[in-house]
């Protein structure tokens, strides 16, 4: 199986109609992504790329069915009131693509989303995959590449990086080794699943065997993971890689959310944490693929 989304998964697009919407719509129907429906205000009536468009997520939910996931593609500073929308009219997984949304509108949708039973992943993601099922975002540019660059497979890739969630994923396959699910779980300090959250839900995974994890420096994603870790709530072995190894105090590095504050979310203390815990840190991302094999070796053995 895969985490959170599946070639059943009935997905509807915020901001269809809009010049992103339209092209990550293509990208997404083409690899075979089931979008059942899209939504803008005032363009009701309209359809893009054979999907009918609706002014509401509730009135798309009456006209076709239920919703299981929204990607979002409106600007950021709308991406609460569509984040709101989506989730009181019952969907419970949201994708939200834009950067730059207001910290404090990501702790709101954040609460919402607790108390409704619902998650999402960003903002600022480029969203996640599972190869030959479906893909809610941007991840492989378009369909074609997607195919070609993932396979599936036993590997969980979770990353803080959207670049590096395609060029880990593309090495694993290269040397043989499919992919479950690939996250980019956002670059910002504040995020809907972060590396723990996703971590768990590959623990629950019976697909998946070995995770790899691409974390940075900054807030507290990975010394959570290997908090799990040592507490033995996650038992599946995991890869690491943490970028930032250069950054000094007070530095941003890439995100918004790789940011060290003292000793805080440094290289060295995530890496001590995480080796501590007994994950797998490799010096460079090419070392994930050869540290999978023979993690995926031990496990036959």
């Amino acid at each position: 199986m895969s985490i959170l989304v599946n070639e059943r998964s009935r997905v509807l697009v915020q901001g269809i109609t809009g010049r992103e919407g339209m092209v990550r719509t293509r990208l997404m129907k083409d690899y075979g992504t089931q979008i059942v429906a899209g939504a803008t205000p005032g363009k009701g009536g309209r359809e893009v790329y054979g999907v009918p468009v609706f002014n509401t997520v509730g009135e798309a939910w009456e006209k076709v069915g239920p919703i299981d996931a929204s990607v979002i593609f409106v600007p950021a500073a709308l991406v609460k009131n569509a984040a709101f929308e989506a989730i009181d009219a019952g969907v419970k997984l949201l994708v939200l693509v834009p950067d730059r949304v207001p910290i404090f509108d990501v702790l709101e949708i954040s609460n919402l989303a607790r108390r409704e039973g619902a998650v999402f992943v960003g903002p600022n993601t480029l969203g996640l995959l599972s190869p030959g099922q479906a893909v809610l975002g941007m991840i492989g540019g378009r369909a074609q590449s997607a195919r070609e660059w993932f396979q599936s497979g036993i590997v969980g890739v979770s990353s803080r990086s959207g670049g590096m969630t395609s060029a880990i994923s593309y090495y694993l396959t290269k040397a043989g080794l499919g992919q479950s699910t690939i996250l980019h779980v956002g670059g910002d300090a504040v995020v809907g699943l972060s590396h723990p959250e996703v971590m768990e839900f590959f623990e629950k995974d019976d697909q998946t065997k070995i995770m790899v994890m691409f974390g940075e420096i900054g807030t507290t994603q990975e010394e959570r993971v290997a908090e799990l870790k040592e507490k033995g709530d996650i038992t599946k072995p995991i890869v690491a890689y943490i970028g930032g190894k250069a950054a000094k105090e007070g530095t941003r590095f890439s995100h918004a959310g790789a940011i060290v504050e003292g000793s805080a979310g440094s290289h060295e203390s995530k890496v001590q944490r995480l080796e501590k815990a007994g994950v797998r840190v490799v010096e460079s991302i090419f070392d994930i693929p050869k540290v999978a094999l023979k993690l995926k070796k031990n496990l036959e053995e």
